[in-house]
C-alpha cells in the first residue's frame, strides 16, 4: 500500500509538474504575441516592458520572470516569427504542386496563422541584438528567402512562373508581407479570402505566364 501511495504521488507531483509547464508555455506565448504587436507598431526603442506587461494586465515583473530584459524577448520574438515562418514554409513545400501553387498556398497559411496567433516581428533594423543574435537572424533569414526563391525557380522549371528575377522578387514579396502585417490589424472586416484576392491581383497573377494568342 505504501508503495502505491507513492507511486501515486508521483504522478501527481508529474501532473502537477506538467499543468505549471503549459501554463508557463502559454504565458510566455502571450507575452511574445504581446511583445511583437507593440514592437510593430512602435520600434525596439519607444516599446517598454511597462507597456507590454500592461496589455497582459501583469505587472512588469511578471515580464522579468521570463526574459532578463527588454533585449533577451525581443530576440525571443525574432527567434518565434522566425520558426512560424518556417514552419509555413515547410508546410507549403511538403504539400507539393507546381511553384505557384506553393508560393500562394504561403501566402494564405501565412495570413491565417497571423490572424490565429498574431503578427510576426517585422523588423529590418536589429542592431540593439548582440552581434551573434543578429548573425544567427541574418542566416536565418537568408535561409528562409532561398527557399521562397526556389518556389519561384520551381514554377519557372514547370511553367507556373515567368521567368524572373527570383532574388529581387523574393524581397518585393517579403516587402508586400511586411505592410501588410503592419496595415492589417488596423482595418476593420478585413478577411483573409480578401488579401489573397488583393495579393493575387497585384502580386501572383503577375507571374503567371501570358498566353502567346
Amino acid at each position: 500500500m505504501k508503495g502505491e501511495s507513492a507511486a501515486q504521488s508521483a504522478v501527481i507531483d508529474d501532473d502537477k509538474g506538467l499543468a505549471h509547464s503549459r501554463k508557463s508555455a502559454k504565458k510566455r506565448d502571450a507575452i511574445l504575441r504581446a511583445a511583437i504587436e507593440i514592437i510593430n507598431a512602435k520600434s525596439f526603442a519607444l516599446a517598454t516592458m511597462t507597456e507590454i506587461a500592461s496589455t497582459l494586465d501583469v505587472r512588469d515583473t511578471a515580464l522579468y520572470y521570463y526574459f532578463p530584459n527588454k533585449q533577451a524577448l525581443v530576440y525571443a520574438c525574432h527567434v518565434r516569427s522566425l520558426e512560424r515562418f518556417e514552419h509555413l514554409l515547410t508546410e507549403a513545400d511538403q504539400a507539393g504542386g507546381k511553384g505557384s501553387a506553393k508560393l500562394e498556398r504561403f501566402f494564405r497559411d501565412l495570413l491565417l496563422d497571423s490572424a490565429r496567433n498574431g503578427p510576426q516581428l517585422y523588423f529590418g533594423d536589429h542592431s540593439y541584438l548582440d552581434e551573434d543574435q543578429r548573425q544567427m537572424i541574418d542566416a536565418w533569414g537568408d535561409r528562409l528567402k532561398g527557399l521562397l526563391e526556389r518556389f519561384l525557380h520551381d514554377g519557372m522549371s514547370d511553367g507556373s512562373i515567368v521567368q524572373c528575377e527570383a532574388a529581387l522578387v523574393v524581397q518585393l514579396l517579403l516587402g508586400m508581407l511586411i505592410w501588410l502585417g503592419k496595415w492589417v490589424p488596423s482595418v476593420e472586416d478585413i478577411t483573409v479570402d480578401r488579401l489573397m484576392a488583393a495579393i493575387g491581383l497585384v502580386s501572383l497573377q503577375g507571374l503567371e505566364p501570358r498566353s502567346s494568342s
